[in-house]
């Protein structure tokens, strides 16, 4: 409030926009599986998609043959988009982003339907992704992927380190300090088998 309000001369002065902004989206489709969950999502019903099926060959003599979705059409009616990002967030293989570009303003409506390889232009407007923060954790998939190469590089080790020191026995005891064995295997009586108090003797004692 302190100071003069100053007007951006657009579009001789380009505006800084912020690095998530939602300007347009663009297709990656090498990516693309045709899965139609960013189509079946959308709330606007604004993304065409249209797709056929190609029989691979079996890789190995007397294998099973394959078959996969081929991408024939992929199209964005921006006069319907709302900007939601749905379909950007649903997409499970990576194939849709966000480009900051906005200028795309057309005389004709029917104009504003990006067909496949209009969409591919604008992923030449995405931005790098930007780096993870220092302190962050380690993404699971490097994790597992360095985990993996230590196991490996561990069972590649040659054999040839010495063995582990085994722990020290007792010297053995001569044979005339040992318990007997009998002795000690013995089992120890229970208060029935003992003998009464007052002389009484166990059966078999005293007997000629």
């Amino acid at each position: 409030m302190t100071r003069k309000s100053v007007t951006a001369q657009y579009p001789d002065a380009q505006p800084e926009l912020p690095p998530r902004s939602r300007g347009v989206i663009g297709l990656f489709e090498e990516n693309c599986t045709v899965c139609m969950l960013c189509a079946r999502e959308c709330p606007d019903w604004c993304i065409y998609i249209d797709s056929h099926k190609e029989t691979i060959p079996a890789a190995t003599p007397g294998g099973r043959e394959r078959s996969r979705n081929v991408l024939d059409r992929f199209a964005i009616d921006f006069a319907l988009c709302m900007y939601c990002g749905i379909c950007i967030e649903v997409c499970p293989f990576d194939a849709l982003f966000w480009s900051p570009e906005f200028e795309y303003a057309e005389t004709d409506i029917r104009d504003l339907t990006h067909e496949r390889d209009k969409l591919r232009e604008w992923m030449w407007t995405v931005p790098a992704p930007p780096a993870l923060d220092p302190g962050a954790e380690e993404p699971k998939e490097l994790a597992a992927a360095r985990k993996t190469t230590e196991k490996l590089a561990t069972a590649a080790q040659p054999e040839s380190q010495p063995p582990a020191q085994s722990k020290p026995q007792p010297p053995a005891q001569p044979e005339s300090e040992r318990p007997d064995r009998a002795e000690s295997q013995r089992p120890a009586r229970t208060e029935s088998e003992r003998p009464a108090r007052g002389g009484a003797t166990e059966p078999g004692e005293g007997e000629s």
